[in-house]
Formats: structure tokens, C-alpha cells, sequence
């Protein structure tokens, strides 16, 4: 922090702080945790294996409980991580079918 950098107040803790302490406050609040079906965090990268059949719509296939799904990617969304599988695009898993490896 330097001696000449910007503070602004923060109105949610009622504390004056540098402006990049609050953004990095703000950065922190805007993550979002995504945990699989017993609640282990998810990150983008990580395999994951699904804990019950689904049935894809629009694929007209069924992916089979323990199929392997290498490298998701997190999406935003608490409930949803997007990834990809052999012959389907655009598969978006919800976390709660699914198991980290």
C-alpha cells in the first residue's frame, strides 16, 4: 500500500479503506463455492465422476453412473459446472449428481 493510493469508505463494514483492500474485498465476495454431491469444493480442472445415471437431453444418450468427466469448468452458478464428454457439447452437470475424484 502506498502512501498515496485512494481510500473509500465501505459502507458494509463502516471502515475507511485503501481502494485496492476493497477491491480485493469485493473480488473475494464474488467467488463462488461449488460442492459436489458430498461436499467437497469444486474448481475448474477437477475430474469428477456421476453418482447416478442421467439422461442428456437433446443427445439422446444416457450417461451411466461412474462415468469419468475429465476437466470441468466452474460456470458461476453454485449448482452448475459445465464440461465436456465424448459426442455431447455444451454438457452442463448439475453438482449435485456428481463426486470429485
Amino acid at each position: 500500500m502506498s502512501a498515496d493510493e485512494d481510500y473509500v469508505y465501505d459502507e458494509e463494514s463502516g471502515e475507511w479503506m485503501s481502494a485496492s483492500e476493497l477491491a480485493a474485498k469485493q473480488a473475494a465476495a464474488d467467488t463462488v463455492e461449488v460442492r459436489d454431491a458430498v461436499g467437497n469444493l469444486l474448481a475448474d480442472g477437477d475430474q469428477v465422476t456421476l453418482i447416478k445415471d442421467l439422461e442428456v437431453k437433446g443427445a439422446g444418450q444416457t450417461l451411466k453412473r461412474g462415468t469419468l468427466i475429465k476437466s470441468i469448468r466452474l460456470t458461476g452458478d453454485p449448482q452448475e459446472i459445465d464440461c465436456r464428454y465424448d459426442g455431447i457439447k455444451g454438457l452442463v452437470l448439475r453438482a449435485e449428481f456428481v463426486r470429485k475424484r
